[in-house]
Formats: structure tokens, sequence, C-alpha cells
């Protein structure tokens, strides 16, 4: 952010923002993770409110890459905020590898309890064998389980991996109140349905007013895509001549 008093975090790992005006901010984010969940659910999120692009959280042990966004080069893990909502985004168009998911938990979190973040959402994709389009739950202490357990179905017994579970252990080291959405996928694709079913419980939690048909539509056209990709291989398929079996002599 050229030209902007920035304020900075961390060193191996730094997120760099504007100063901010808000008190006591949800802190939602967002990682690429199984059926791209997290990532969905977090920019459809900033699009529907209209989010202001704050900062970034950046590290030399990053994959090389710039995104791209109608021409113009952005971060790929961003920071937004909400004024009217009072919420804060961190969305990331890169996985994180395991080496350095605890030193980003941690970044992230010192600069959460910099700016006195009120709590901790965490959204992330689940895989099963079903397609009900539930969202799991787990809390980092009884008070926040209790706010979700009538929304979500309780996360009973299990692990949460990758960055979304560091961020949860890291929160529950520090006594801040988080809570993990795990949006149900039966699919290794991208999954806006999953995204979607997180959405509505975030409607419910903190009264917003997203809107999800277009995520839904999208659900829909890439379907549509995965079914014509299928049966373009079954034609393949069909369409290659039998192997002729030459005997063997010996």
């Amino acid at each position: 952010m050229p030209g902007d008093e920035q304020s900075q975090f961390g060193d191996n790992v730094k997120i760099i923002t504007k100063p901010l005006s808000l008190e006591n901010p949800v802190i939602v984010e967002g990682f690429p993770g199984i059926g791209l969940v997290g990532n969905i659910a977090s920019q459809h999120l900033i699009d529907e409110l209209d989010m202001e692009y704050i900062g970034s959280m950046e590290s030399k042990y990053f994959p090389p890459i710039a995104v791209l966004f109608n021409g113009i080069i952005n971060m790929p893990v961003r920071i937004y905020q909400s004024k009217e909502y009072n919420i804060i985004t961190v969305i990331s168009d890169i996985p994180i590898h395991p080496t350095i998911s605890y030193e980003v938990s941690k970044v992230l979190m010192d600069w959460a309890q910099s700016i006195n973040v009120k709590e901790i959402v965490s959204i992330a994709g689940i895989a099963t064998m079903s397609s009900e389009e539930k969202v799991f739950g787990a809390a980092t202490n009884d008070d926040i389980l209790n706010r979700i357990k009538d929304h979500v179905e309780i996360f009973q017994v299990g692990t949460i991996s990758g960055i979304s579970g560091s961020v949860m252990t890291e929160c529950f080291m520090r006594d801040v109140p988080a809570m993990s959405l795990l949006g149900e996928t039966n699919s290794p694709n991208p999954d806006p349905r999953a995204a979607a079913s997180v959405i509505k419980v975030l409607n419910i939690i903190y009264d917003l007013p997203i809107d999800t048909d277009n995520l839904m539509e999208q659900a829909e056209q890439i379907e549509i895509e995965l079914q014509k990709l299928a049966e373009q291989v079954k034609t393949s398929e069909e369409g290659e001549q039998p192997r002729r079996e030459f005997p063997m002599y010996g």
C-alpha cells in the first residue's frame, strides 16, 4: 500500500495494514482447503458486504505468485474490513504449507490481539460421504459452543487439519474466543454449495444480510461443466479401438 501509513507485525511472516478504526472486530479467516470452502465463503463475504481492502500478509515462504483482478496486481493473502458490520476478513488464494502454518497462525493472532479482536471465525471444508450440506462446528470455549450449537452439527470427535486447525489451536492457547465452521463436501472440486451453507450460518449468528443465490448458481455451473467433462471422457474411452492381443511365441 504505497503512500499509506502502515502497521506491521511479524518477521518471517508479516502483516501490513492501514490503521484500523474498528473496535473489538470479529475476524473471519478463509484459506484454501477441501472444496475451497473457506476461500469461496470469504470471497463471497467480501463481495456482498462491499468490504474495504486494508492490507496483506506476506512471507518469503509463500509461493511466488501475484494475483490478478481485472488486470490489476494484488496480494495473494489479503485483509478486508467492513465498518458497518465490524468484521475483518482474511482471505488467501494460496495454500499455506504445513511447515509455516504455525508461524502464520501465530502472527495472525499477534495482530488480532493487537487490534482487540472480539472473536475469530475459521471457515474450512470437511470431507464426508454425505450430500446433506451440513455445517459442522467446534469452538474454543463453552460460550461460543452454546451460541452455535443450534445452527450447526457439533463436531464431537476428530481433528481439524491444516492452517484452520493451527489457528484454532492458537486461539485456544491464548484464550481467544473462536469458532470453526466446517462446510460438508463430498467432492474434491470447488464446492460453492458448502460455502453457501456456511454463509447461511454466519447470517444467523451475526445478523448479516448476505445472499447466497449466486453461489448456488456457481455450484450448478460447476456441476454442468463436470458433467460435460465426464461425458467427454466417456465418449473418448468408447471411441478407442480395442487393443489387439498378439500371441506370444517361446
